[in-house]
């Protein structure tokens, strides 16, 4: 589908009618959200707060441990760590209560109530300087400035909590030595913004500092004003109505699970993705899709945004393991080999196909295009004779 211009979007957005009934196409092209465009959260890009540098612990307050401070009974129900590391962690803001009345828990002398239930956060311990390593890549275009790379599902970002080497940062560290961009740290040399460890698709990363600056600016802007534009084709359950619209649904942490996102109406951030069907699966006319082929285009860029949204409006992505998991029963009503091949399709099916871009130090647009990938052509394929 060829790129579309701004007025399109514009356009495409008014034609959204939104039902009343429903408060997740209720934000089709309506709006809930009216602040003003930010930066994201901690990388301008596809992700935003790093989810995976955590870890959390859900501790729920019985009979035995009521009427406690709450240090000592975090330190009972938790016995591999330390009481005086629970209480640093409680003075220091990681400990909250859940629910609806919830909120942080800073007084480690506090007494426990029993059916409370009790968060702990727990923040990764500090990586060493990764290191080298011969990870292929696949490499699309290339200059002294910045490189721009096809990533594998299977191959995260940068290293993290679980991940501290087989990243694409270590790849990129043996493919380009020094010649990368130090303004992301130690830990994300050159990285401007991010895909989820099993979202395929288009990258650019700087190699100088004067590249890494010029990317950060278009990527906080997503386009709005500039020449960035990004865009992924997904296949998702069902199909979205209308066809083509806009989702603007503010995104933030879980309450119910800290290591996921969701969509969070009060104190929640700016979340807006253009949406359209492109194919459904099958095709043929009166039969109701048992999938299709959506294609996005990001004007935020907030963690797992894409994913999000669409498993709000009830058509989430086929494989997502986070986001799917009340509909993998679907795959079973499907004939064979369809069935099968949605059952053990392993990752979320999404791809990053298009990026482009003003190239930050000659000022050359530049537009880069990769077909999805084998694995979910093959699914789309089974889909098609269902």
């Amino acid at each position: 589908m060829p790129p579309r211009s701004r007025k399109d979007k514009e356009t495409a957005a008014q034609a959204a009618p939104a039902p009343d009934t429903d408060p997740a196409a209720a934000a089709i092209a309506g709006g809930v959200a009216d602040a003003p465009p930010e930066v994201d959260d901690a990388i301008a890009g596809d992700d935003g707060a790093d989810l995976d540098t955590e870890r959390f612990a859900l501790v729920a307050i019985d009979a035995g441990l009521a009427g406690r401070r709450l240090d000592g009974a975090l330190a009972e129900a938790l016995p591999d760590i330390s009481r005086s590391r629970l209480k640093a962690l409680i003075e220091a803001g990681h400990v909250r209560l859940t629910g609806p009345n919830g909120g942080p828990l800073p007084d480690p002398s506090r007494k426990t109530k029993s059916g409370d239930v009790v968060e702990v956060s727990l923040p990764a311990p500090v990586a060493a300087e990764p290191q080298p390593e011969a990870i292929p890549l696949d490499v699309v275009f290339e200059d002294e400035h910045l490189i721009v790379i096809d990533k594998p599902a299977g191959l995260v970002v940068h290293p993290a909590a679980g991940h501290w080497s087989g990243t694409l940062v270590n790849a990129l560290l043996y493919h380009c030595g020094d010649s990368l961009s130090g303004i992301g740290g130690v830990r994300r040399p050159g990285i401007v913004h991010r895909l989820d460890k099993d979202t395929t698709g288009l990258m650019v990363v700087a190699k100088s500092d004067a590249a890494h600056a010029g990317l950060a600016e278009q990527f906080a802007d997503h386009g709005r004003t500039g020449a960035l534009e990004r865009a992924y084709q997904a296949v998702v359950w069902g199909t979205p109505e209308p066809w083509r619209g806009t989702i603007n649904l503010p995104l933030g942490r879980s309450s119910s699970d800290r290591t996921r996102m969701a969509v969070v109406r009060k104190g929640g951030k700016e979340a807006i993705t253009h949406y359209e069907v492109l194919e459904r699966f099958p095709t043929g006319a009166g039969r109701a899709a048992a999938a299709s082929l959506v294609e996005c285009r990001l004007e935020t860029g907030r963690t797992h945004q894409i994913r999000v949204h669409l498993a709000e409006l009830g058509h989430p992505l086929l494989g997502d393991q986070d986001y799917a998991r009340g509909f993998l029963t679907k795959a079973n009503r499907l004939p064979e080999p369809a069935a099968t091949a949605v059952r053990e399709f392993p990752r979320q099916a999404l791809h990053a196909f298009l990026i482009a871009f003003d190239h930050p130090v000659t000022g050359e647009f530049l537009r880069f295009e990769r077909s999805i990938p084998q694995d979910m052509k093959e699914l789309m394929e089974q889909l098609q004779q269902v």
